[in-house]
């Protein structure tokens, strides 16, 4: 969620705020190797287990309010339908070889073994945990048979490796359109750039098939009904952006719909995720779109190249890698059983991994949910309201604005050029520290201002409140992006009525070419509030508030921390 869910979600709310246009898709990378080897352990078919995860994937994004335009899946028909298209078409323009290449086998069940479940030494740094498709530590891809003394991930095996004939994409055919399209990217995050470019001067052919029998048929005649090889998944991964337009396009009644956004000059194209996908997305993915886009014109026609990769740094958990399999993790489920959503979304972006290595740590969890959002953002919330309820039962009139007044809602409203210039640039860490800092500016006032001291000036107290209430009703939109359950309960606790920060909504639909049903997550989100200043009413009625976030005690840090030893 570091890297792609959280970040991408605030930079759509924000943009659909300030006006602009914007798709956001995704959906959940079903294919490979590895879906195979979880289905044969738990006893079940992959389809089975896809659905199962699917399902529990859609629910855990549509608790983090994640407003997906569509969030749909790999295993579709339209998917491995825009997948052969593009493999296709790659074929055709002369992009795609066909080579005998040593295959791993696992010598106890005879099954192919996916790359990433090969470790070994790097041939290149000598680092001893590269994976068989990549080196971690210096970045280069690698193919398995390549690494030193290679095991299996699985059961620690020597794979045996056996000859076998597959399709290999010509990365090197591409170096120097990359080098060039990259040399001409302005504001990406450096290490993404410096990643990208050093690992232009060693492509090479890359498979693009494997020896499965779970995922996209290889959509040529010799090749189409054979269940022992098939597209592999990195490949088909990718496409999945372009897939899931075409899919909302079909689905919201305009099938051309996705042309607007893959092959306008003028629509920009931001890519989220950590940095272990970074080739996939500044490399490999702009290989794809070039080579299937000239020479020969195919029948999508030609696809935008991303305008930015946007990558996080790793993100660790109390100072260990994540791990599903030693336990170091955080299920979105769990969590939001215990806590509430905004309180991580507020942690991944005023903490998260941006551009340094980050460690989740359960005690400074709770110090910025309980510093931070509860007594800095949830207290000014609480006091300001419950004071004008309290005392005129509405939001009160302003009077004669003194120096203070307006050079505080000043202030606020210059926040947001300020948030919104850093959120533009994918600076969100410092975006939401500026806000929050405005917000801190806001309590100064109001402690200063004292208004519970005015009870013999009615109308000066009114006033303070007045201006109070109006800096939180903008502090309030600056923070929708990042903390969107929280706005849309304090615009109703300032007397607002309908959609603030509008939520996606978990929909059952049909596939739109084999029938199956699955459920996937869409949204209206031409409603809310919008990126400017909203003057308050004054007479709006208010009620007495209840807290907006919950404040953490300290055993929560000793039961997580145990948990996670279990």
């Amino acid at each position: 969620m570091s890297g792609f869910g959280v970040p991408s979600d605030v930079f759509s709310r924000y943009m659909r705020m300030a006006g602009h246009d914007v798709l956001m898709v995704s959906g959940t990378d079903e294919h490979g190797t590895p879906i195979q080897v979880q289905a044969d352990a738990e006893g079940v078919t992959p389809r089975e287990l896809v659905d199962r995860y699917n399902r529990v994937i859609v629910e855990d994004l549509h608790g983090l309010g994640l407003s997906y335009d569509l969030f749909t899946r790999t295993t579709t028909g339209n998917h491995y339908q825009v997948v052969q298209e593009l493999f296709s078409g790659l074929y055709d323009n002369g992009y795609i070889i066909a080579k005998t290449t040593l295959g791993a086998i696992s010598p106890s069940t005879g099954r192919t073994l996916p790359d990433r479940y090969i470790e070994g030494t790097c041939p290149i740094c000598g680092y001893d945990s590269a994976r068989g498709d990549q080196c971690d530590n210096c970045g280069n891809q690698l193919d398995p048979d390549q690494l030193i003394n290679p095991r299996s991930k699985i059961n620690g095996e020597t794979p045996e490796f056996v000859e076998t004939e597959h399709f290999f994409l010509d990365l090197p055919a591409f170096a120097e359109q990359l080098n060039a399209w990259l040399d001409t990217r302005e504001g990406w995050r450096p290490n993404v750039l410096k990643f990208s470019k050093n690992l232009i001067d060693d492509l090479q052919p890359r498979a693009i098939t494997r020896d499965l029998e779970w995922g996209v048929p290889i959509p040529l005649e010799a090749w189409r009904e054979r269940d022992d090889k098939r597209i592999y998944v990195w490949f088909d991964a990718v496409i999945g952006y372009l897939s899931a337009s075409i899919e909302w396009a079909r689905r919201t009644g305009d099938p051309e719909a996705w042309r607007q956004w893959w092959q306008d000059p003028q629509a920009e194209g931001f890519y989220f995720m950590g940095k272990d996908n970074i080739v996939f997305h500044s490399v490999i993915w702009p290989s794809i779109l070039l080579g299937y886009s000239g020479p020969k014109p195919q029948a999508l026609g030609a696809l935008n190249l991303p305008t930015e990769v946007v990558s996080s740094e790793y993100l660790t958990m109390e100072g260990r890698k994540f791990s599903s399999s030693r336990r170091v993790v955080i299920y979105v489920r769990d969590f939001l059983e215990r806590y509430d959503a905004d309180a991580l979304r507020y942690f991944i972006a005023v903490a998260g991994p941006e551009s340094n290595d980050t460690d989740f740590t359960w005690s400074e969890f709770r110090r910025r949910n309980n510093d931070e959002l509860v007594a800095g953002w949830g207290n000014l919330v609480n006091r300001s309201i419950s004071m004008a309820a309290k005392n005129f039962g509405e939001i009160p009139a302003a009077g004669e604005l003194t120096a203070e007044d307006t050079a505080l809602l000043a202030s606020v409203r210059a926040g947001y050029d300020g948030v919104g210039q850093l959120l533009a640039k994918h600076r969100q860490k410092a975006a939401i520290t500026e806000a929050m800092r405005v917000v801190g500016e806001v309590n100064k006032y109001f402690s200063d201002q004292a208004p519970w001291k005015l009870k013999e000036d009615k109308a000066r107290m009114g006033t303070v409140l007045h201006v109070a209430l109006q800096a939180v009703r903008d502090c309030n939109t600056l923070l929708t992006p990042f903390l969107p359950h929280a706005a849309q309960r304090i615009h109703e606790l300032l007397g607002g009525t309908g959609v603030h920060a509008p939520m996606p909504e978990i929909r059952e639909v049909e596939d739109l070419d084999t029938g199956r049903t699955y459920p996937v997550l869409m949204g209206d989100y031409t409603v809310g509030a919008k990126w400017e200043h909203v003057e308050i009413v004054a007479g709006t009625k208010l009620e007495a508030p209840t807290p907006v976030f919950k404040k953490l005690d300290e055993s929560i840090v000793e039961e997580e921390l145990a948990r996670l030893q279990g």
